[in-house]
């Protein structure tokens, strides 16, 4: 796997912590508690974006980052709106760096593709903030793989890389196993995937009858309404309570095992929901327990039909 490292020359944390809930579903004090248990376990790493909660997030994680900046490594994310044309990007990251008090970000993620923006244009404008020495590393979110090597070698064109992705990834959705897991190994690129919990429903919630986005968001509920879905959540439920332990843990321990996943991205509503995803931190499961739980969810297709050179 690969870590990136904070200013003061400490690794990344093996977790990141997730700020979309800031000023959102989390209010100032769960936040601030939810952002202090983070500190407390030993993570250092937080992301962000322009466009979580109205700019909230941004704001409220810009304001308990004071003590310890140098220790930390802070990411957010632009061109969710708008685009990732020079303009949109460049006042979009002004915005951010306003909300978070900083002159200069860790990381600096396109948090989708734009199909309709250069990549020239888009990467130019990125290697000139980094020139500026307003971002340490460039990032993607929600890129394919194909996706992520185009813009690299436009990138490398121009005197850059993109040192870390961020796809979707938990033990209900295994795609970036296909070929964003592998192809981050082979060219050394960090992996920060979000949702590991699968929005919930790894943690057992919804079975017992709980409230969350799956049951308010039809987007979300689409997402993770798929045939096998709850069943596999119902299998991981069982398993833990076998172990003694909370499915969100051995889910977020699992997701964080892979090898090239360096920092899974966790978050919650509040410091007790939370609680669970953190203790992953002390969990090292062997290949025997790994393997268990992976077995719970259909692992996907190949990229090839050439099975037989896959071992498949």
């Amino acid at each position: 796997m690969v870590r990136l490292k904070a200013l003061d020359g400490n690794d990344a944390s093996p977790m990141c912590f997730g700020c979309m809930q800031f000023g959102g579903t989390a209010d100032a004090a769960a936040s601030r508690a939810m952002f202090d248990a983070c500190r407390d376990a030993g993570i250092n790493f937080f992301d962000t974006a322009h466009t979580y909660t109205g700019g909230q997030s941004e704001e409220l994680l810009g304001n308990f980052i004071k003590q310890d900046r140098d220790a930390l490594i802070i990411a957010t994310k632009t061109g969710y709106t708008g685009g990732s044309g020079r303009e949109n990007i460049l006042a979009q990251f002004d915005d951010s760096r306003f909300r978070l008090k900083l002159d200069a970000v860790d990381i600096l993620y396109l948090h989708r593709w734009d199909p309709k923006t250069p990549l020239f244009e888009t990467f130019e404008a990125l290697r000139e903030l980094q020139a500026q020495r307003k971002i340490r590393h460039i990032g993607v979110s929600n890129f394919a793989a194909w996706q992520v090597m185009k813009a690299q070698a436009v990138a490398e064109q121009l005197g850059t890389r993109i040192d870390i992705i961020q796809p979707m990834y938990s033990l209900i959705k295994r795609q970036a196993e296909v070929e964003l897991f592998p192809m981050a190994l082979s060219e050394d690129i960090a992996v920060a995937p979000y949702s590991p919990l699968g929005s919930g429903l790894l943690t057992g919630k919804y079975q017992a009858g709980g409230a969350g986005r799956l049951s308010t968001d039809t987007r979300y509920a689409a997402r993770y309404g798929q045939a096998g879905m709850a069943e596999t959540a119902q299998a991981l439920s069982a398993l833990a309570r076998e172990w003694g332990t909370d499915p969100a843990t051995l889910a977020v321990a699992w997701a964080a095992k892979h090898p090239a996943v360096s920092a899974p991205i966790i978050s919650g509503r509040n410091a007790q929901q939370l609680e669970p995803s953190l203790k992953a931190l002390r969990v090292c499961l062997t290949s025997e327990q790994y393997s268990q739980i992976e077995a719970l969810s259909a692992r996907p297709a190949p990229a090839t039909d050439r099975l037989e050179e896959t071992g498949a």
